[in-house]
């Protein structure tokens, strides 16, 4: 036979739907839409990635949700870390993400097959349509029209594919995005930095208007605060690569200075500054309003909510600009998780209590594999390790160095060892699941604590992690309880699948 006939098609690319939820009632509208428009072209896996702070009762799933829908928790690290969590988990070469409170069309699955059969491999992500349905019989709200700019917005979650190599490859969505903002536009302006083409498919999505408080426009001030973010790491012009317009905040700050200049001068009783400066806050803040009420509904609500607002959004927008100024002063690009922290005992090597003989030495399945893919990936690997046989008296320090370097001889090099040598009742720092240990592990490396991943077989090395700001991800053996096992929020089965999670290759939670 020779290869391929004439006008057949290649074989769609496999791909995993990853969705996070904070469990509003629209997921169980996403899924049902979702499993009957992907019935031609299942996913591998639709991941659910609950991301509440606290579990609480069970996500609602629909009656149709089968073995394909799976539900891991990603503990409130916002939509960012959660999309994260998500797609390290699939071994297929496309990952999906949607939002969820969008309802995908009767061919979505269909048209997505063809979307992702039809990037060449210079594509690294393709961007579906997204259609917000506005009422009929009246013009829409300041915030439906907001909503509705989703329509024309580039590279939104809503509905965005990635190469699973490329998510790898860019560490990810950025965490420091806490908000559903500027996330999307961030990984997308990485992506296509790297060389990468974005595109835009034919599937569709509707996106329905959420009900949206009376302070709704005021809550969304918050993104002025990462669009701090978005300047540190992308530059001045970031607005241009993302399709982003200019906004208001400059003149936002005129206003609010204006308004405070007019405060203080009526304090000091300097009346004429006063009125001046009162009068170009009035000015500015007239025209603002006048712009939001100008396109309608001029229904009293409406117009009441303009009125009241307009003045409260200046101030709260150069608040929010400020707090982003401090909080990410000096930030840089992404971290890409370039350093992998091991616990010693029954993670690197079978634990023997209090071992101080270097023939006792026995490497734990798989760990000479799992190290040597990390070095050949130019991943920095430590040790971080609790050793109180010495605050005990029953080990000496030189015993500890005389194992760690058998361990080297059988695992092959380690870039830092960190080792806390106190007993329990000595109250010091470094001890896991206390911090010290993954700290100065990370400094003496020229990392942050951010950019680590810590492995170990108990709960408190992933407290520790946790405590310094890293990634953990638990390897469970014989002396792992069941409540260690039930907080983790990474769970592999073995060191394997935990190098996989990091590597942002296959492997599951």
């Amino acid at each position: 036979m020779t290869g391929g006939a004439r006008g057949v098609k290649p074989p769609a690319p496999s791909y995993t739907v990853v969705v996070p939820t904070l469990g509003r009632p629209s997921l169980r509208t996403l899924l049902d839409a979702l499993i009957g428009a992907t019935a031609d072209h299942l996913p591998e896996a639709i991941v659910i990635v609950d991301d509440r702070p606290e579990p609480g009762a069970p996500l609602s799933l629909p009656a149709s949700a089968g073995e394909t829908v799976r539900v891991i928790r990603s503990g409130g690290r916002g939509p960012a870390g959660a999309r994260n969590a998500g797609w390290r988990t699939a071994a297929t070469e496309w990952v999906v993400f949607l939002d969820d409170d969008v309802v995908p069309s009767p061919g979505w699955g269909s048209d997505l097959a063809a979307d992702l059969a039809a990037a060449p491999s210079e594509v690294g992500g393709c961007q579906g349509r997204v259609q917000v349905p506005l009422p009929e019989g009246r013009r829409p709200t300041d915030w439906e029209r907001t909503t509705a700019g989703l329509e024309t917005a580039s590279w939104i979650t809503a509905d965005m594919a990635y190469r699973h190599s490329v998510l790898a490859d860019r560490g990810g969505f950025d965490e420091r995005y806490r908000r559903a903002y500027r996330e999307d536009a961030d990984l997308a302006l990485r992506v296509r930095e790297a060389g990468h083409r974005l595109v835009r498919g034919r599937r569709r999505v509707t996106h329905p208007v959420r009900p949206a408080g009376f302070w709704a426009s005021v809550r969304a001030q918050a993104g002025n605060a990462d669009d701090v973010l978005m300047r540190r790491v992308h530059g001045r012009d970031w607005r241009v690569g993302a399709g982003e317009g200019r906004g208001r905040l400059r003149l936002h700050a005129l206003t609010t200075g204006s308004g405070l200049l007019a405060l203080a001068a009526l304090a000091a009783g300097a009346g004429r500054t006063a009125a001046l400066s009162g009068a170009v806050w009035a000015a500015l803040t007239a025209e603002f309003a006048a712009a939001r009420i100008r396109p309608g509904p001029h229904t009293p609500r409406e117009v009441a909510t303009m009125l009241v607002t307009s003045p409260v959004i200046p101030p709260a927008a150069v608040r929010h600009r400020m707090r982003g100024l401090l909080r990410h002063r000096g930030a840089g690009s992404w971290p890409r998780r370039r350093v992998v922290l091991f616990d010693r005992d029954d993670t690197l090597i079978h634990d023997v209590p209090y071992n101080g003989d270097p023939e006792f030495v026995e490497p734990m399945p798989g760990a000479a594999g799992a190290l040597a893919r990390l070095r050949r990936r130019g991943v920095r690997i430590g040790v971080v390790s609790n050793q109180s046989g010495v605050g005990k008296g029953r080990i000496t320090a030189q015993d500890v160095l005389r194992v760690n370097a058998r361990v080297e001889e059988l695992l092959g090099r380690i870039d830092v060892w960190e080792i806390c040598p106190h007993d329990r009742s000595d109250g010091c720092s470094c001890r896991k699941p206390r911090p010290g240990l993954v700290e100065r592990a990370a400094r003496r490396l020229g990392a942050r604590p951010s950019d680590c991943v810590v492995i170990g077989d108990i709960g408190g090395d992933i407290e520790a992690a946790a405590a310094a700001g890293a990634r953990g991800i638990l390897v469970p053996t014989a002396r792992t309880r069941l409540e260690e096992l039930v907080r983790a929020r990474e769970v592999a089965p073995d060191l394997g699948s935990a190098v996989d999670l990091v590597l942002g290759e296959e492997g599951r939670r």
